[in-house]
């Protein structure tokens, strides 16, 4: 984390993946992002998300994000990860016609937070880029890993491997500024969308896996830390 004399930046430099440029659409209201491929239906993984499901389906939160009893926390870790890019995918596309280079010429979460992007191969300089553009490099970033088989493998068998961890909480950090940046520069659309209720309630399972696990540190969730004591201090 860099400091500066006016705010504080976060700058990420992704452990591995090479950042890819995406064609632009003219349509902007058609710019959303491709959702990971689905989990193999009749899998572990598969069997696992519908577990998480039906949990949350209980309208407890705190229990829904509990590890499942005899199940490997590095396969929990992967399915729900998965299941967040999906979501945010969902959320920050039903805002894209409000998010522009004009509007959003910064990736910020309010005033005191901008986030510049580097991905440590192609761009290993930080740079300033629109809200938009550094959605669509990290969204893109995200879902190479999710969709190394290496990373994330998704056969019955097949060993994750020794930086699993690493990588998942970089994701999700990375997932939590795009929650952040909706919420300070985007709530009004929302709310005229009448997508809140979704937004926090997709924003408070996040935030309560995050925590069971110890996934994102807590100088990370600054932006959103006054919002995460009011989702979270009626459910301790």
């Amino acid at each position: 984390m860099d400091l500066t004399n006016t705010q504080i930046i976060f700058i990420w430099k992704p452990d591995s993946g090479i950042m890819k440029e995406r064609k632009k659409s003219g349509n902007r209201s058609s710019k959303t992002f491709k959702p990971k491929k689905n989990i193999p239906e009749g899998s572990h993984q598969y069997e696992l998300l519908k577990h998480a499901e039906a949990t949350l389906g209980s309208g407890n939160l705190r229990m829904a994000v509990m590890l499942p009893d005899g199940e490997d926390l590095n396969e929990w870790v992967a399915v729900n990860t998965v299941d967040f890019f999906n979501q945010i995918n969902m959320l920050y596309g039903t805002v894209t016609d409000f998010c522009s280079g004009d509007s959003c010429p910064v990736m910020s979460a309010g005033p005191k937070y901008e986030y510049h992007w580097a991905d440590g191969t192609n761009i290993k300089k930080p740079i300033k880029c629109s809200a938009p553009k550094y959605i669509d490099y990290l969204m893109t970033w995200v879902q190479d890993q999710l969709d190394d088989e290496t990373l994330f493998p998704s056969k019955i068998g097949v060993p994750f491997p020794k930086n699993f961890m690493s990588v998942a909480k970089t994701i999700l950090k990375r997932l939590f500024r795009v929650y952040a940046h909706i919420y300070h520069q985007h709530f009004d659309a929302v709310m005229q969308l009448q997508e809140e209720a979704h937004l926090n309630t997709s924003f408070k399972h996040f935030i309560f896996f995050v925590q069971e696990f110890n996934l994102i540190d807590r100088k990370e969730l600054a932006p959103l830390q006054e919002l995460i004591e009011k989702l979270t201090t009626k459910d301790r």
